[in-house]
């Protein structure tokens, strides 16, 4: 028989049974681990080898490197402990649908080169319109449809796009567009947009940051003042980004006075609800998205709190047409019998890249493994503890609030200078049994507490909260 390198069947058996129980018994053990890595810059480069193996290594000695010299310059996103940024959650179902993505290992870049891979993800993408009350508009069986991007960044990208090609009818690609396009978000936006902007060639100088209320939220007088300026100008505005829940404090803005303003003056409105677009899972939570139907696309990130491992951004849009002829380039060697027909969706239309993933696969697991009502429970359950320590925070003297809290973000401080809430998050983040992050609030340095990791119980946040307590006291001692 003629030698072959390739791992026979019966060794991926072997090694793959081997690698779950690995998995299985991270996720039982992860607690365990410091949070926050604790190498230093250039650690883990230094400890593996320059010069890449020249004969094969066996996979005992794999694991038992990544045990020694990868694991350690892991930042925990799967612990209990986490509650820093957003969540990045996986879960068992997830995991097993991406492995089997990655071992179909098909390129899905055309209906024909898998239709599973595109019809699984229209199937999908319906599915969770209808389980998180967004308009009809957005389903495929009508004008609009999803798509799963591999981020909210992309998603606003592609709304963008799409917008720039409305406003301009189509000519920006053609003989170019004389009038100089206006951009429009708030404050509190994620710094995609910003990059977004840049990417689409309509230029950081371009982009009007609105400001907000106290509440943190989008003031439409001011977005409607600042649109009727740049038409005044001999502007062209054409895109507003409102977020459902921003990043620094999860404030709302309010979807519904905006929309009237873009519909008055024919400007593009892209809803990005990254991390809180999850809650209108729950019934009680889908006020969050009141307006929407005045949306022209919409995202959420399934890879942050639904339990769907990254990545897997999905993008709505209410006009297909528009998103699809602004990003279409049809080569000779992309042609096909199928394309072009009504019956299917050509994704690699829907977004910029021509390859894609079945990222479908495991979003059809998870919804298929848990449920409604079982996605419904677990983000309750969040909500529910991190209500719990918010009622801690508010019966600590110490701390202030920085911002309302009606979900799973807490933002707040120590009544004291930036300097003092800096080194109690330093402390904290250094001693590995939580990771928190921070921003800025009315500028303050603040501190932000996110319940939402897949394993996170009330015993997890009745340790943090000591620990939180126990260093707090440490710091206002040695000050006094």
């Amino acid at each position: 028989m003629e030698k072959t390198f390739h791992m026979t069947s019966q060794q991926f058996r072997d090694t793959g049974k081997q690698l779950i129980d690995w998995l299985a018994d991270y996720y039982e053990q992860v607690e365990r681990y410091p949070v926050l890595a604790q190498v230093a810059p250039g650690e883990v480069r230094a400890s593996l080898p320059a010069q890449p193996p020249q004969s094969g290594t066996d996979f005992y000695q794999i694991v038992q490197e990544l045990n020694s010299k990868i694991m350690p310059g892991i930042t925990h996103w799967q612990s209990p402990n986490f509650f820093a940024y957003f969540p990045a959650n996986a879960s068992e179902p997830s995991v097993l649908g991406d492995l089997l993505s990655s071992g179909l290992g098909i390129q899905g870049m055309l209906w024909v080169t898998s239709p599973a891979c595109t019809e699984v993800e229209m199937v999908v993408l319906d599915w969770l319109a209808r389980m998180l009350g967004l308009p009809e508009a957005f389903l495929s069986s009508g004008s609009g449809g999803g798509v799963i991007q591999d981020s909210a960044s992309s998603s606003s990208l592609c709304a963008i796009l799409a917008a720039r090609e409305r406003a301009t009818g189509f000519r920006s690609n053609e003989d170019g567009c004389r009038e100089e396009l206006v951009a429009y978000t708030s404050t509190q936006a994620h710094s995609s947009i910003e990059k977004d902007v840049k990417v689409a060639g309509i230029g950081r100088r371009n982009l009007r940051l609105i400001d907000v209320d106290a509440d943190f939220s989008m003031r439409p007088e001011i977005l409607e003042k600042a649109i009727e300026e740049d038409k005044r100008a001999g502007k062209l505005p054409f895109f507003v980004c409102a977020t459902v829940g921003t990043t620094s404090s999860l404030a709302f803005d309010p979807l519904e006075a905006v929309g009237r303003i873009c519909k008055k003056h024919n400007l593009w409105l892209h809803v990005d609800a990254a991390m809180a677009g999850t809650a209108a899972l729950c019934p009680e939570f889908r006020h969050i998205q009141k307006g929407l139907e005045l949306a022209d696309s919409y995202c959420f990130d399934a890879h942050k709190w639904m339990f769907t491992n990254f990545d897997c951004s999905c993008f709505f849009v209410a006009d297909r047409e528009t998103l699809t002829r602004s990003l279409d380039v049809l080569p000779e060697y992309l042609r096909n019998q199928t394309g072009g027909s009504d019956a299917v969706f050509e994704y690699r239309n829907w977004h910029v890249p021509l390859g894609r993933r079945f990222r479908a696969l495991k979003l059809w697991f998870v919804i298929q493994h848990y449920g409604v009502e079982g996605l419904q429970f677990h983000v309750r359950r969040h909500v529910e503890l991190a209500q719990t320590f918010l009622r801690w925070v508010r019966a600590d003297s110490r701390f202030e609030l920085m911002a309302p809290a009606p979900l799973n973000l807490i933002c707040f401080r120590l009544k004291a200078a930036d300097e003092l809430n800096e080194e109690l998050l330093r402390r904290l983040n250094r001693s590995g049994k939580l990771y928190l992050s921070h921003t800025r609030l009315n500028g303050k340095y603040t501190i932000r507490f996110c319940v939402a990791q897949t394993r996170t119980e009330l015993q997890h946040l009745e340790r943090a909260w000591g620990a939180i307590r126990e260093e707090a006291d440490a710091l206002l001692a040695a000050r006094a």
